[in-house]
């Protein structure tokens, strides 16, 4: 298959609003990929390369040769490209990975050049949701949508799920496989306690879980073989390992455990989250635990399709000290008092859970939800500005988005709540995301996610969504969060008066 056929494909999906009609493209264009072109189609119409980590950035795209007259890339020699690129190290690789960028461009034609440019820099805007492109495997392989969509969650990877699905091989045997990770079930969100409560309490008890301020993590174990991934499934086991000792220690020969790692300071409350989160990055180990608070395998026997009270009650094998606080209720007056004592130890809130909720991996779904005594949103920075005065030299106000029809939509700016720390950690990390610079406003690739308080939302015709944060203020960046975990703006407008 040519390159240039994804080129067309993405431009005509781009070009429609059609759910259905992208969908159909791009399930068109899967049919046409053979063998080893269908992972790597997958990846290109979902806007990534498959190689994590090339080495090219927006710099490495200056001063290009002109497009090729004709088409002759493809699939496959794009995908080789960059293979060699990601493979480069040492000295000499940043004039061999200029080499080879000059190379591949110089046979691209101009429609080429945009797509290639756009996996590159993760801006390949074409509207086509996870939701989309499931749908286009679905249509391509003549198979469920819902068969896709449980694979995607036990999987993970539309690649993987696509060349499975249109090379025959059934989506059932895509299973929860320990030592693999698997996208994490989410929380809905609630303003208040009486909110969730309704929300969640249908028939049966209700869960209610201390909302922990840490980092996520889901722990595997097979025999002595230990993984701990974080909430985005990027593995830390290497930086934590008295998460892995800990995980050993445990009285099971295999388990999947959801939770949270936290470092605890010396009064024994947990500690803030930048903290955990340098701990756990900076691979210190010092004062990290886990709290776990749900079960998804034990010794042969997968928990996700089973109440969440039957899951807890399998994790009786877990330490009362590695579990996260909980309450198993009826009684909102008691889940009211549990908020206050969790709240008073110093978590975010509580996350209330139905109590026969099943565990729905990598859904933000209605038997979840989370109240927190403020208002917040993980949101997606989409460029800085140049600071002033005090803060000339760095790289200040922020630009907010939250996620929209495949792209972003600006809700605001912020620089309040920046310490001197955060202005010099952003300025190295937004100049290595920088697309462009006009000299005020530096635009960034949509990457980093932050996580903002604000007083509310109110209705603005500034900004193209209508509405616009009253009072934001950066509260951390989320460096286990990707951009497509990033707050809809949906949610933000369901917040309106």
């Amino acid at each position: 298959m040519l390159f240039a056929d994804i080129a067309a494909a993405s431009a005509e999906v781009a070009a429609t609003r059609s759910r259905t009609a992208k969908a159909e493209r791009f399930a068109e264009l899967l049919r046409a990929a053979t063998g080893a072109e269908v992972a790597v189609v997958a990846s290109y119409v979902s806007g990534e390369l498959r190689q994590r980590r090339t080495g090219v950035g927006w710099r490495s795209l200056q001063d290009l040769p002109d497009p090729s007259e004709a088409p002759t890339l493809t699939v496959l020699e794009v995908d080789s490209a960059f293979e060699g690129m990601s493979s480069l190290a040492g000295t000499g690789s940043q004039a061999s990975r200029a080499a080879a960028v000059g190379a591949l461009w110089a046979r691209a034609t101009a429609a080429e050049q945009q797509l290639l440019a756009g996996l590159v820099s993760g801006e390949l805007r074409q509207g086509a949701s996870q939701g989309v492109l499931a749908d286009a495997v679905a249509r391509a392989a003549r198979v469920p949508l819902a068969a896709v969509n449980r694979a995607l969650t036990l999987c993970g990877s539309l690649p993987e799920v696509a060349l499975a699905a249109l090379t025959g091989r059934p989506l059932e045997e895509f299973g929860l496989e320990v030592g693999r990770g698997l996208s994490p079930m989410l929380a809905a969100s609630a303003a208040d306690l009486e909110e969730g409560w309704a929300k969640v309490s249908v028939p049966g008890p209700v869960v209610v879980d201390a909302k922990l301020d840490g980092i996520r993590i889901q722990v595997h174990r097979h025999g002595e073989h230990v993984r701990v991934l974080t909430r985005s499934l990027d593995d830390i086991t290497a930086r934590v390992p008295e998460l892995v000792e800990a995980a050993r220690g445990l009285p099971a020969q295999a388990f999947v455990l959801d939770g949270e790692a936290l470092a605890l300071g010396g009064d024994g409350r947990a500690a803030a989250f930048q903290d955990t989160a340098s701990q756990a990055l900076s691979g210190s180990g010092s004062g990290l635990v886990p709290w776990y608070f749900d079960l998804l395998h034990l010794d042969g026997v997968d928990f996700l399709d089973v109440p969440l009270t039957t899951r807890m009650d399998a994790m009786a094998f877990v330490p009362p000290e590695q579990r996260a606080p909980q309450l198993v209720t009826r009684d909102l007056d008691e889940a009211r008092a549990f908020q206050q004592s969790a709240l008073a130890a110093g978590h975010e809130g509580v996350v209330l859970k139905a109590g026969t909720s099943v565990y729905a991996a990598g859904r933000r779904g209605a038997t979840w939800v989370k109240v927190k005594p403020r208002h917040t949103l993980d949101l997606v920075v989409l460029a800085v500005e140049h600071g002033h005065g005090r803060r000339r030299g760095w790289l200040s106000n922020l630009h907010l988005g939250a996620r929209h029809e495949g792209g972003f939509m600006m809700l605001g700016k912020t620089f309040k709540g920046l310490t001197d720390e955060l202005l010099r950690w952003q300025t190295e990390r937004f100049r290595e995301l920088e697309v462009s610079d006009d000299g005020q406003v530096v635009t960034v690739r949509p990457e980093q996610v932050v996580e903002v308080a604000f007083d509310g939302v109110q209705t603005s015709p500034r900004y193209p969504g209508g509405v616009a944060l009253r009072f934001a203020r950066v509260i951390r960046y989320r460096e286990d969060k990707r951009a497509e975990d990033a707050d809809t703006l949906d949610t933000v407008l369901a917040l309106r008066p």
